[in-house]
């Protein structure tokens, strides 16, 4: 039997060393969400700024990162982790739950320029892989289908230990 080797799209290999703050910091860094930034903290103009829109910001993204399940996860993350409070660019406290809830309410409404974060990912992923996308292949199994037998997975279809829920 032949085997064909599968090319790898990206290796994670030196982003696996990396702990945890160093690949948060790779995400802030190269995140273009400037203009994104920019915007919110106009729409917030001269209200309370007891937690700053980039601090904000930066611990959702810390939470995505990190692979927090939930606000109050990141927020008992963010209370007994100094370095990462700073990386985010919190002083002193962590935000509360209803701090967190507005913000998200925040984010929902301008949907639109997080789209517009994607796109500019996704240009500067074409820049440098001019054929990315052209041809798509993808492993059928975690494809639901409408079989008379009952989905083996319990999380959604997904393969078990993928990290994917739905």
């Amino acid at each position: 039997m032949a085997i064909i080797p599968q090319m790898s799209l990206f290796t994670w290999k030196e982003i696996e060393i990396l702990g945890d703050l160093d690949r948060l910091r790779l995400v802030l860094d190269y995140m273009p969400d400037e203009a994104f930034m920019q915007s919110l903290e106009k729409k917030r103009g001269k209200g309370r700024n007891d937690y700053p829109v980039r601090a904000m910001w930066n611990s959702i993204l810390a939470g995505i990162v990190f692979q927090h399940e939930s606000i109050e996860k990141l927020r008992r993350e963010l209370s007994r982790n100094g370095q990462l409070r700073e990386m985010c660019g919190f002083e002193g406290q962590v935000p509360t739950s209803y701090a967190y809830t507005r913000f998200l309410k925040s984010l929902i409404r301008d949907e639109e320029m997080m789209d517009k974060m994607f796109e500019t990912l996704v240009e500067q992923l074409l820049e440098r892989l001019p054929d990315f996308g052209k041809r798509l292949a993808i492993d059928s199994k975690a494809i639901s289908s409408f079989s008379k037998h009952p989905n083996k997975h319990e999380n959604g279809g997904w393969p078990p230990g993928s990290g994917c829920k739905s």
